[in-house]
């Protein structure tokens, strides 16, 4: 990338004295980054500038000063001691304006009349220090919807979101004050807070998809000494729905596993086995199973894995084992998608609630008997099913009807039925009916190939813990000898 030795900047020579000159390319130095500006903006802080309003203080520090302190860009050169950018990396500046932040519960006081002085004096701040931004952490502590009761024990808390609103109104966009709020329940806001002139974008954080995923796990990655031969991507495709700061504590968790292995790096095992810690929690091999239950959890899993692997629309199996964890577990089946999904079918679906039942399927062919370790899997498989009854349109009686309402999207999604009482009874049978459809296909899968449902559970049994690779390894050899025999 070719860097000319010249360029062009808006120059603020003096107080409202403004010229486009020509100036040096400057050189990064050490711990600096030269980047090519896309595009810049105008903000408060620049006509306050251009006209001598900051004559007093100390911004901008020095004449002449070039304008454009907000802007995005690419870098094109990197200075010495330069880690954590490369060249190509598009890169945005910051504001370098004053940053309030405060929580909503702080302005709850149990004195009448606190809240609502707190907020005045917080936007007196705010007014003096412009430009600036201002924060308001949780702001659903004092932003929820009125009730329109009157006089009650939630006075105070409306009395301070009264005074927020007045003082949004009163704001002079000129000044340059920028007001800034996060909250996991934007359903319970009062909707005066969020007309236009007040909260009037929403800015939504979701969960990372993969490539945001392998992005953060790099970011914690620099932090820790990591072995080249690491593979973030298959960490990533590995924690599915994981959040940023779950993401850093598998990092952490991945660091001190190394320290206590003696280790001075970090390893591809290290990353994968505290996904499993995050998910499942810690080890326990000093659990004391009995050996007649260690049989029956091994039987149990090989059937969740041989039911996925024998199936259509399944991900494949990435790991299996009958090591007992913290969480209660006595062991688990992981399955990890080759890419990332959005969309599923409904042949998808059903197929995951089948995979689902072959642990209790397995455990019923082999020991005539069912036992509680299939407790978690029939939450999951009675979930999925009533999602795709009540939500995804896929049951053929209802049709595409809504019948069930998902509420805080952000604090786990609950749900709550929206019909009547004969046709919540109606839903119920569906789901019964579709989860019982799927029970009989994972008894009917495993029934076909009981021979390598008891090879692969003896392995485990054996092993304790095996990989995808295994167990498809041993799959194929007795297709392969099955179909040598025909």
């Amino acid at each position: 990338m070719s860097i000319p030795k010249m360029m062009k900047a808006m120059t603020l020579t003096a107080y409202d004295h403004l010229e486009l000159v020509s100036v040096p390319v400057p050189q990064p130095g050490p711990g600096e980054v030269l980047c090519r500006i896309k595009s810049v903006a105008i903000c408060g802080s620049d006509p306050k500038m251009i006209h001598g309003g900051y004559a007093f203080t100390n911004w901008p520090p020095y004449y002449p000063f070039i304008m454009g302190h907000e802007w995005a860009g690419q870098i094109v050169a990197l200075g010495e001691g330069v880690e954590d950018f490369k060249i190509g990396d598009r890169v945005a500046g910051e504001a370098h304006v004053p940053f309030f932040s405060i929580s909503g519960s702080e302005f709850v006081e149990m004195f009448v009349g606190m809240g609502a002085a707190k907020v005045r004096d917080l936007f007196k701040q705010a007014n003096e220090k412009a430009p600036c931004i201002v924060f308001i952490d949780e702001i659903d502590t004092i932003g929820k919807k009125r009730d329109g009761a009157g006089m009650g024990g939630n006075d105070e808390r409306e009395q301070t979101l009264n005074q927020l609103l007045t003082e949004m109104d009163g704001f002079d966009g000129k000044k340059g004050v920028v007001i800034l709020a996060a909250t996991n329940r934007p359903e319970s806001l009062d909707p005066a807070l969020l007309r236009p002139g007040r909260f009037d974008r929403r800015i939504p954080v979701e969960l990372p998809d993969l490539k945001g995923r392998e992005a953060i796990l790099k970011v914690h990655g620099k932090k820790v000494k990591v072995d080249e031969s690491v593979d973030y991507n298959e960490i990533a495709r590995a924690t599915n729905g994981a959040s940023g700061a779950e993401l850093a504590n598998i990092v952490n968790e991945a660091a001190l596993r190394a320290v206590r292995m003696g280790r001075k790096t970090v390893s591809q095992q290290d990353l994968e086995e505290s996904v499993e810690t995050v998910i499942a929690g810690y080890q326990k091999k000093d659990a004391g199973v009995s050996g007649d239950e260690k049989k029956i959890v091994s039987y149990h899993e090989i059937g969740h894995a041989l039911v996925a692997a024998l199936q259509t629309h399944s991900a494949p199996v990435h790991k299996i084992t009958i090591v007992p964890r913290t969480s209660g577990a006595l062991g688990y089946t992981m399955q990890v998608e080759a890419d990332q999904r959005f969309l599923m079918s409904r042949e998808e679906a059903f197929n995951k609630i089948v995979t689902l039942t072959g642990g209790r399927a397995a455990e019923e062919l082999i020991f005539h008997s069912i036992t509680t370790g299939a407790s978690n899997d029939i939450e999951q498989a009675t979930k999925i099913a009533r999602a795709m009854v009540t939500r995804y349109g896929m049951s053929d009686h209802f049709g595409m009807v809504a019948l069930e309402t998902v509420n805080n999207a952000y604090l786990g999604g609950d749900t709550s039925l929206a019909c009547s009482a004969e046709t919540a009874a109606r839903v119920d049978e569906e789901v019964i009916a579709l989860v019982k459809s799927a029970y009989e296909k994972a008894k009917a899968i495993l029934s076909g190939h009981e021979d390598k449902l008891h090879e692969l559970a003896d392995y485990l049994l054996d092993k304790e813990t095996i990989t995808g690779e295994e167990f498809m390894k041993i799959l194929e050899e007795k297709k392969e000898a099955g179909d040598a025999e025909a």
